[in-house]
């Protein structure tokens, strides 16, 4: 015998229900957009989401997904760079760890690059890049001139009083 769905869950889509149960949730769209990139697998692509995929099935849930990280993206990359500046820190502001030590890390290592959907163009790609490179060195810079102007150094400084 085939098991239905509660009535509330065939009333909806599966990227309604990804929005309104998840990615609401999440109070800027960077964060989104980190959310959706960690749902991907690194080694094939596919998007995993298993609430989702037992509720709507794999192929509906992927779809979601797939589309709700292309849309993401995409609305990230058309806000205004103060704003996406302000979307960022608040973000970052976010994680358990100090802003400049995530900062320094992302600007190393490129992670933030794996936010970017694979369905994104080449001129996508590119805007992405340079923007978010241009709010991280932003960032890394007015965190170095807060340390050598004496503000953030914690009780294990070096410096003499």
């Amino acid at each position: 015998m085939r098991q239905l769905k509660p009535k509330g869950v065939l009333e909806r889509s599966a990227g309604a229900d990804l929005f309104k149960h998840t990615l609401s949730r999440i109070p800027s769209i960077y964060g989104r957009m980190v959310y959706l990139a960690s749902l991907r697998d690194q080694n094939s692509g596919a998007y995993r989401h298993h609430g989702l995929s037992q509720a709507f099935g794999r192929d509906e849930s992927t779809k979601a997904l797939q589309a709700s990280h292309i849309k993401t993206f995409r609305e990230w990359l058309q806000l205004p760079l103060r704003d996406k500046s302000a979307d960022l820190i608040e973000y970052l502001e976010s994680l358990g760890d100090p802003r400049s030590v995530v900062v320094r890390h992302w600007l190393l290592s490129g992670v933030y690059l794996t936010c970017v959907p694979d369905a994104a163009s080449k001129a996508e790609r590119a805007h992405y890049a340079g923007d978010t490179e241009a709010l991280l060195h932003t960032l890394n810079h007015a965190a170095l001139t807060r340390v050598a102007a004496g503000d953030g150094l914690g009780p294990k400084s070096s410096r003499r009083k």
